[in-house]
């Protein structure tokens, strides 16, 4: 059976239903999935966490895992209807050997996949392209076949939500949290269920926006990335005079947050406001950003007597960059927060309580407490799509040589006041412009110079 080589990305697998994904050829690839986690655990029975998200193919799709997983001998540990965070803690709450996930993330509703990990001494791995996605690519070409082993299960296991509130609370304390005004709009999608299980457990005003789990995202798709699809939300904040609102994503590892204001809050700041709380909790430890942005980390983790570690863009590079340096919290500038407490995988849960936490102490509005972590200011991510990326990249090279390069992921030159990250998609075909500075008229000014420039380089793809 021919599959398409183009759902196996960066960072997970993902296609269009049923063109690219279907029931015929979902058991190859859980095959060579399975195949893998067997070589990695060095087991022949390999324990998983099992779980979905609401697509519309996904309850046919989850069945196909589900039964040719048990067939090869897997013992599984169900925990049905859940977000990707939810997904990532549970392998090592339960102490499993791995973990498979049936998402497409934030992709509109046509699309489906799958997210998967492995269970580590100090933490996951999530396998992507670094860690193990072109090995299972090239096991699904070749056609690979297990045999079918007898004593294969699954147990259902409800109450993970729960939880996974009671893991997020222990991460900061179990801190005392005044009763804020919160607008959630999770575009009907995965969001929803932790969003649930922290108003049961929190003192909070909740306002739900798209609050029913629905595979045709009616009102919009679940892609905060996107200004538009923030837009209703912004408003409600403002009309509800409410403390901030909150965007989680398809699958809900990402989560842009709105002040007061009715302004997003650029996530480098959200990132400088948790890692001063929770250095100020674990003195000394370590934070990991990714390149993109990482001038106000860099400095507020400076200041809080912490320890910087840089890792290329990608949820799977900052896992296992976490694992490696035992970092205690890493913030990526797509929305997306991870805690050493959960396996160093993706937690808002643990945000939003460690996001609560600092506002009730310091009793200022997240406006305010977001300009004061401020340090730097970031152009925003600028795509092109292009056909000459090398090309582009080469001759950004020669006209800032007398920058400091790193090419760690794409191209970054950088100087005392500002620097640059120009990098390919993991996911689409296009080339991914940021840029940020210490102060804003620098900012402005390369900003428009690098675009230009890239502008006058680009060759347009047929």
């Amino acid at each position: 059976m021919i599959i398409d080589p183009s759902i196996f990305k960066s960072y997970d697998i993902r296609g269009i239903y049923p063109t690219q994904i279907n029931e015929e050829n979902f058991g190859q690839v859980l095959t060579a999935i399975y195949a893998f986690f067997q070589k990695k655990t060095e087991k022949d029975h390999v324990t998983l966490v099992v779980g979905t998200d609401m697509r519309l193919s996904s309850p046919a799709l989850f069945k196909v895992a589900t039964d040719t997983l048990i067939s090869l001998g897997a013992n599984l540990v169900n925990v049905g209807l859940v977000s990707t965070p939810t997904f990532y803690f549970a392998i090592t709450h339960y102490e499993c050997d791995a973990g498979i996930q049936v998402t497409a993330s934030h992709n509109p509703k046509e699309w489906n996949g799958l997210k998967f990990a492995v269970k580590i001494p100090n933490g996951i791995l999530k396998i992507g392209k670094p860690t193990g996605m072109e090995e299972i690519k090239k096991m699904v070409a070749e056609g690979i076949i297990l045999p079918k082993k007898a004593g294969g299960t699954m147990r259902k296991i409800d109450g993970v939500y729960d939880e996974e509130v009671i893991n997020g609370l222990n991460l900061w304390k179990n801190p005392e949290i005044k009763k804020f005004k919160i607008v959630a709009d999770p575009a009907n999608a995965m969001g929803i269920t932790y969003l649930n299980a922290l108003e049961k457990k929190i003192p909070m005003e909740l306002i739900k926006m798209n609050f029913n789990l629905d595979g045709n995202f009616p009102v919009h798709q679940p892609d905060p990335m996107q200004p538009k699809n923030l837009v209703d939300l912004q408003k409600k904040v403002l009309e509800e005079k409410a403390d901030l609102g909150l965007a989680p994503d398809g699958d809900g590892d990402r989560l842009f947050i709105i002040d007061e204001k009715g302004e997003v809050v650029p996530p480098p700041q959200i990132i400088g406001i948790l890692s001063k709380e929770l250095l100020k909790q674990y003195p000394g430890s370590t934070i990991v950003v990714d390149q993109k942005y990482y001038f106000t980390a860099q400095k507020i983790v400076e200041e809080n007597g912490g320890n910087l570690v840089l890792s290329p863009t990608g949820h799977a590079f900052i896992t296992e960059k976490m694992g490696e340096v035992n970092a205690i919290f890493a913030g990526e500038a797509s929305a997306h927060y991870y805690y050493r407490t959960t396996g160093n995988a993706e937690s808002q849960v643990c945000t939003i309580i460690g996001l609560l936490k600092v506002l009730t102490e310091e009793g200022k509005p997240l406006s305010v407490l977001a300009e004061e972590c401020r340090r730097s200011y970031e152009s925003g991510e600028i795509n092109f799509e292009v056909a000459n990326i090398q090309e582009i990249f080469e001759a950004l090279k020669q006209k800032y040589s007398d920058g400091q390069l790193s090419e760690m992921d794409g191209v970054t030159v950088s100087y005392p006041t500002w620097k640059f990250n120009l990098r390919a998609s993991g996911t689409e075909p296009l080339i991914r412009f940021n840029l940020e500075a210490y102060d804003k008229v620098t900012m402005g000014q390369k900003r428009d110079e690098l675009i230009n420039f890239i502008k006058s380089m680009a060759k347009e793809k047929v």
